[in-house]
């Protein structure tokens, strides 16, 4: 793993950087997972194993570390991605982002936006409102939820049969998934959507074949953002048809 520096919180990000051609494509991952462990397989796939990957882990998720101190607001996550951007010195970076990764994508675009050429948002969060995930977790205080909320989500996941997904939240700092939960279903002025529109850069919403029928799907077009589905998928589209995401991010990131 490659790190930056936070020194403010004595802590680090890390992410893997794995090698090709063209423009970088930094992949930004959802609450409670971890890019390291969601997309090596998507990068992987034939359709972008050429291009140059970048999966970065949050602080809180995945192998990066975990300071109780930060507040694990989207704002601060975008700037400590920006931060690997400045570090890296990258210019004309795609950014691809699941969910929350989303959200934190288009704050990333409008804080660099020399070092940003391409977003694709899968399913991101477009306007302050309880998702699927978010809308469990926040209904926890922080305390309850680092007390027992946590192991109770865990253990709620696994009886569902979301292994896999339960195994990133469990490396997760569980004030992390909280914090974050709050603030990405929190009222903000603008709304990500809002942000999103106002981006002059391409930009494409990825929908998962069970959200087909999402109005988004004929509202986004008209406002010039470019749409794509990821078939036999749902939100975790990266699990249910990893080579079809692949093939869409391909799609909205030609070289």
């Amino acid at each position: 793993m490659n790190s930056v520096p936070i020194e403010e919180h004595a802590s680090s990000l890390r992410y893997l950087d794995r090698p090709g051609e063209g423009p970088p494509i930094v992949f930004l991952h959802g609450l409670g997972s971890a890019s390291s462990f969601a997309f090596p397989a998507i990068a992987a796939d034939p359709h972008l194993r050429s291009r140059r990957a970048i999966l970065v882990d949050f602080l809180g998720f995945g192998y990066s570390d975990r300071p109780t101190t930060f507040a694990y607001s989207m704002d601060r996550h975008a700037e400590t991605v920006v931060r690997l951007l400045d570090q890296l010195g990258l210019v004309a970076a795609d950014l691809f982002g699941h969910s929350m990764g989303g959200a934190v994508a288009v704050l990333i675009a409008h804080a660099r936006p020399a070092r940003v050429a391409r977003l694709v948002s899968a399913e991101g969060n477009l306007d302050p409102e309880p998702g699927i995930v978010s809308g469990i977790i926040t209904q926890w205080s922080e305390a309850e939820y680092a007390a027992s909320g946590h192991a109770e989500f865990l253990r709620g996941l696994r009886a569902q049969g979301f292994a896999d997904y339960a195994r990133t939240v469990e490396a997760a700092e569980p004030i992390a998934v909280h914090r974050s939960a709050v603030d990405l279903i929190a009222d903000r002025d603008p709304t990500f959507r809002e942000l999103l529109l106002r981006l002059p850069i391409p930009r494409t919403y990825l929908f998962s074949e069970e959200s087909a029928g999402d109005p988004n799907t004929e509202r986004l077009p008209r406002v010039g953002v470019s749409i794509g589905i990821v078939p036999a998928a749902g939100h975790d589209m990266m699990s249910d048809n990893p080579c079809g995401l692949a093939e869409a991010i391909a799609n909205a990131l030609p070289t």
